[in-house]
């Protein structure tokens, strides 16, 4: 049997990572400044994380969301504190697909609507209802197209008013990263999220902030839409919040009233899941890691802005994202293969850096000290193939 052929792979096989390194097998480090798409929040093979999935696994591993599941609350209660949403509820799942299908479907249960409102390049998923709120035509298949899905600009605010003004009263919900992840970076203004809060609110609306990417304290607060001062009616959460091992969430307002049997999970918050999303969450707390993020992001944006050649750098904490230019093209292929650093890109000429929130002052400037000398390379090959 071979695998099915979906992913695009670079010829590095990764067998042992810790913190913000990771080897090959070939014992090669590479400085890790992507995180595997925002997953690892706290570093890779944490001592505690490790330990705390370790002591699980020694007592249970699984059982159904049938029996009661104590360290389901106990990871609720921390998730709600270190959060600031103490009021709201904890649904457990399993990737942030499914966390935003769970929150889409909520909200239609919750005011009787089907219309969705979301965002030109917006990311939210492959499944259903996820990837029918995506906007990439290319991976919707014709089984998930739906015609109850407007996609108006991203920080439009006189598009979004007159879309409310005309639609309201059929909107069940607006979908919105407070950072596209996947769209290149774009930050959602803070007065577009303000907007969004009071048209749900005069319209009987559901505000869903899909913080899968940029939540978990990778903006430097907890929730990247927390910038705005204001509070969604759902929040998705999934891969930062586990570092590596699969678990997500949402939290619901409590205002959205649950009944027995309107959603539901096999695996969705079973003991090692939150076993691993408490260690999170522990060392986030402890090591005042959204601090570091904040402290540390306007670091690394500032370094970068002294760089000659990239253009609109932005970002907040270390969500961060800046574009090259046609003679930098092979920038992010350059760093992985001859400087041994991960990063991540958008389509067409977007890099993307998603790094531990654990990432320290001394790993930024060797990045950036590799990152100039790359570009330098990239010029003067440039030249010596036009001599």
């Amino acid at each position: 049997m071979t695998l099915f052929d979906v992913y695009p792979l670079n010829n590095i096989a990764i067998t042992k990572a810790s913190g913000s390194y990771v080897w090959d097998e070939n014992g090669v480090q590479y400085l890790d400044m992507y995180g595997g798409h925002a997953v690892i929040s706290i570093g890779h093979t944490h001592p505690h994380w490790v330990d705390r999935i370790e002591n699980q696994l020694e007592k249970i591993a699984f059982y159904s969301n049938s029996v009661i599941i104590p360290i389901q609350k106990e990871l609720a209660t921390k998730l709600g504190r270190l959060s600031g949403k103490e009021s709201y509820q904890l649904f457990l799942c399993n990737s942030g697909a499914e966390a935003n299908e769970n929150a889409l479907k909520l909200a239609s249960f919750h005011n009787g609507r089907k219309k969705i409102v979301a965002f030109s390049k917006a990311f939210h998923g492959r499944t259903s209802l996820a990837v029918a709120v995506t906007d990439n035509p290319s991976i919707i298949a014709p089984v998930n197209e739906t015609d109850n899905v407007a996609f108006l600009p991203f920080n439009d605010e006189a598009a979004l008013k007159d879309h409310f003004a005309k639609h309201g009263n059929e909107i069940s919900s607006v979908i919105i990263e407070g950072i596209q992840g996947v769209g290149g970076i774009n930050i959602a203004n803070d007065s577009f999220l303000q907007l969004i809060r009071e048209l749900c609110n005069e319209y009987g609306a559901v505000f869903i902030a899909d913080s899968v990417q940029c939540g978990y304290g990778r903006s430097g607060k907890f929730f990247s839409h927390d910038h705005a001062g204001v509070d969604a009616d759902i929040y998705t959460m999934a891969k930062g919040m586990g570092n590596g091992f699969p678990v997500a969430g949402i939290l619901i307002a409590p205002s959205i009233q649950s009944k027995h049997g309107m959603l539901g999970t096999t695996f969705g918050g079973n003991q090692l899941a939150c076993a691993a999303a408490l260690a999170v969450l522990e060392v986030i707390e402890e090591e005042k890691l959204i601090n570091n993020a904040k402290e540390n992001g306007e670091y690394l944006m500032d370094q970068l802005r002294s760089i000659e050649g990239l253009q609109n750098i932005r970002g907040r904490g270390l969500m961060i994202g800046f574009d090259v230019p046609p003679e930098l093209k092979d920038l992010k292929k350059k760093l992985l293969f001859d400087f041994k650093i991960f990063t991540g890109e958008a389509k067409p000429n977007v890099i993307r850096l998603l790094p531990s929130l654990a990432l320290t002052r001394r790993q930024i400037d060797d990045f950036i000290d590799s990152l100039e000398e790359a570009i330098e390379e990239i010029r003067d090959e440039s030249l010596t193939q036009n001599a």
